[in-house]
């Protein structure tokens, strides 16, 4: 590791334990940082043209490692995990209820990936404990939109993300508008709740919209603004006891990307998270993300997130690269 590798995980260490919740400022220091930066750059530079950043941090002492953990990259569906948090808060404030019943109307159809939009007139209403379930643990599309438009829009979000002082995540739109943009179609339309017409816009047309999509700064995250999010989140310093709990229960019960993070980690050990995914075009697998909080069978817990855009391989292929990261930072981890 360079002088300035070293500096850079020092001042990555410091950061986090100062916006995150407060913990023993005796540091431990367990991971064997040399083996990591060498093993992830490798994985890295064999995923290259892909973008790849990583953050890790050990939840019983706040020690940190990370590649890349400042550069924003695409969050696609990962935006799931902090708009549950963010409706949640709202419960604990009294100004939402999980038992409130939301009606959908055709308006409010998004497109896919959402089983309510598919089943939708003939299912319409729906409880905010339901959406929360159907956002966070299917990547429901819909749901998600109906939430965030039931507690202010993406500004909320945001706003609310900003106020608990976690720097380095922005929610900026709807999914209706994002997964029309990535494939340059025009506005959503609820005739489009099974299936898109993307095959019928150009290629050089989808292919402009795509670059575009993958150098947006809106709707980013960094490595390090997601597990300050998720210790927080793990800590109990984000929301009630309660809700803090339904969160990582719901996260835990999520079963998207079992070839990503879950892949790498060991025989019985247990992951409450969240994957981002784009749909693959163009020879481009866009964004493959996982982000979310292991316990290992030993009891130790880990704050993981892994995020990758461009990668130039079928789906499959990408996630292994999220398993092999995955796998050198538990190995390496002391």
């Amino acid at each position: 590791m360079t002088r300035r590798q070293l500096l850079t995980c020092l001042v990555s260490a410091l950061w986090l334990t100062a916006c995150g919740p407060q913990r023993s400022t005796e540091l431990d220091p367990r991971f064997d940082m040399l083996a990591m930066n060498r093993e992830i750059t490798a994985i890295a530079a064999r995923a290259a043209p892909a973008r790849l950043t990583v953050a890790f941090m050990d939840l019983e002492n706040a020690e940190v490692w990370s590649h890349y953990g400042d550069t924003p990259m695409p969050m696609q569906s990962v935006f799931k995990a902090p708009l549950g948090a963010a409706v949640l808060s709202e419960v604990d404030a009294g100004r939402l209820s999980l038992d409130e019943t939301l009606v959908i109307g055709e308006g409010d159809l998004s497109p896919q990936l959402s089983a309510i939009s598919s089943a939708w007139p003939a299912a319409y209403s729906y409880t905010v404990r339901e959406l929360l379930v159907r956002a966070v643990r299917d990547s429901d599309n819909t749901a998600a939109d109906v939430l965030m438009k039931r507690i202010g829009g993406p500004g909320a979000v945001t706003a609310w993300l900003s106020g608990k002082r976690i720097r380095g995540i922005r929610v900026d739109r709807y999914e209706r508008e994002i997964q029309m943009e990535i494939a340059g179609l025009a506005s959503f339309r609820p005739a489009w709740k099974d299936a898109a017409p993307i095959a019928a816009v150009p290629e050089p047309q989808r292919r402009a919209a795509l670059e575009a999509f993958l150098a947006d700064p809106r709707d980013t995250t960094t490595t390090h603004g997601m597990i300050d999010f998720l210790s927080r989140l793990a800590a109990g310093d984000l929301l009630s006891k309660p809700s803090s709990q339904l969160l990582l229960q719901i996260m835990g019960e999520s079963r998207t990307g079992p070839g990503r993070i879950a892949a790498g980690l060991p025989e019985g050990s247990r992951l409450a998270h969240k994957t981002g995914t784009a749909r693959p075009d163009l020879g481009l697998s866009p964004v493959v993300n996982d982000v979310g909080i292991a316990t290992l069978p030993n009891g130790r817990r880990y704050a993981i997130a892994i995020l990758m855009s461009g990668c130039r391989a079928q789906l499959a292929d990408c996630e292994q690269v999220l398993a092999q990261v995955t796998r050198v930072l538990i190995n390496e981890a002391g």
